[in-house]
């Protein structure tokens, strides 16, 4: 008996120093080890990002930008135009096959989100380019492959084939406050890696025109072309944003710049990784926001949620029993309080499996069970939902 306790204590021992010493070089483990299973291979944080002050309550823009700067990448594309020649029939009887004008180049930027060398980058940076190239922080260089994209979010995922790679850490979205310190890293321009500081201007900025899908995080840290699909991390050097847009009269940064949040980005990122695209619900309506004028109109006494001015004939929504007039107010339980939530509510579901959809009309709260279709961006061009 004695020398059972004292393998057994032995062995306790023996397990209790390897945990220190891994919760003392590798942390990240530690920290991922009780979350559920991703797709794909990614380091994740759990530090709140108001925990990102340094010594006297300032921020280490230093530290952060050597934590997070290795794993943002430059991308260049390239993209074949043919000239106008080539495509008269007379001109290919008497020249024969000519060769195609010199290529388009394209700018931007990227980030390491996996050992596997996954990338994640705007839609827009590799959109229709033939060739592309993505170039490393320490001056390697290789050909990416396009995994998928995502328009509707304006995000793509590209693969390379290299070992070694840095790696960012993803950050938690939902603990960013507006004030927040940021920093945005990429390639402005071409002239080179640019790290630029500022803060969390605002949150959920949506209805800009920019995206199907909307939430972005609004900075002040410049961010100008090339900078597209670089990263917004905070003081920790933590991923918190993929750099997506810009409003400006002149071209260049004027302090309005907008990231998509990583909590978007992963899950778009697991998507195209398992399937190859983004599946989203639909349910096919013509919404609307609610104002005071048209629930006068239609006589209705609430003064939020989502009213439908048109119902799709024989889509889900009218096949559950919904019709125009009807005001959404919750999906599932989640509340809905204009259009844009309403649309990431419903893109949400699953398709096939019924929802749970509270509506208001004249003659008072009803809950309608509407089976979601399968979102198809080609057909709908952003008129149903």
């Amino acid at each position: 008996m004695k020398r059972i306790w004292l393998v057994f204590s032995q062995a306790v021992t023996v397990l209790l120093a390897a945990y220190f010493v891994v919760a003392t070089l590798k942390p990240d483990w530690v920290r991922n080890a009780g979350k559920g299973a991703s797709v794909v291979q990614v380091f994740e944080s759990t530090v709140p990002a108001d925990a990102n002050a340094g010594a006297n309550g300032v921020p280490n823009f230093r530290n952060a930008a050597k934590v997070a700067a290795p794993a943002v990448v430059s991308i260049n594309t390239s993209t074949a135009v043919a000239s106008n020649g080539a495509t008269d029939p007379w001109f290919q009887f008497f020249f024969g096959e000519q060769d195609q004008s010199p290529a388009q180049a394209g700018l931007g930027s990227g980030v390491i989100v996996s050992p596997a060398g996954y990338i994640l980058t705007n839609n827009h940076v590799v959109e229709e380019a033939d060739q592309i190239e993505v170039v490393l922080n320490d001056g390697r260089r290789t050909a990416a492959k396009v995994i998928g994209t995502d328009p509707e979010t304006d995000l793509a995922v590209l693969k390379i084939e290299l070992g070694n790679l840095p790696v960012i850490t993803l950050g938690d979205t939902g603990s960013l406050a507006i004030g927040d310190p940021v920093l945005a890293i990429g390639n402005p321009f071409g002239v080179g890696q640019t790290v630029t500081s500022g803060i969390v201007s605002a949150l959920g900025r949506n209805q800009l025109g920019i995206n199907t899908f909307e939430n972005f995080i609004q900075t002040d840290a410049a961010i100008n072309p090339g900078n597209s699909g670089g990263a917004l991390v905070d003081t920790r050097g933590t991923l918190m944003g993929i750099n997506t847009a810009i409003y400006s009269r002149s071209g260049g940064s004027m302090g309005i710049g907008f990231a998509i949040p990583t909590s978007t980005a992963k899950s778009v990122l697991d998507a195209i990784v398992l399937e190859g695209k983004v599946t989203r619900g639909w349910i096919g309506v013509e919404p609307q926001n609610l104002t005071p004028e048209l629930a006068q109109t239609f006589g209705l006494s609430n003064d939020s949620g989502v009213i439908i001015t048109g119902v799709l004939q024989n889509g889900p929504a009218a096949s559950a029993g919904m019709m125009p007039g009807d005001v959404i107010v919750a999906v599932n339980g989640v509340t809905v309080g204009n259009v844009s939530q309403l649309l990431a509510t419903v893109a949400a579901l699953k398709p096939g499996e019924p929802a749970k959809l509270e509506i208001v009309r004249r003659s008072g709260k009803e809950t309608l069970t509407v089976t979601p279709a399968k979102r198809d961006p080609a057909l709908l061009r952003g008129l149903a939902r």
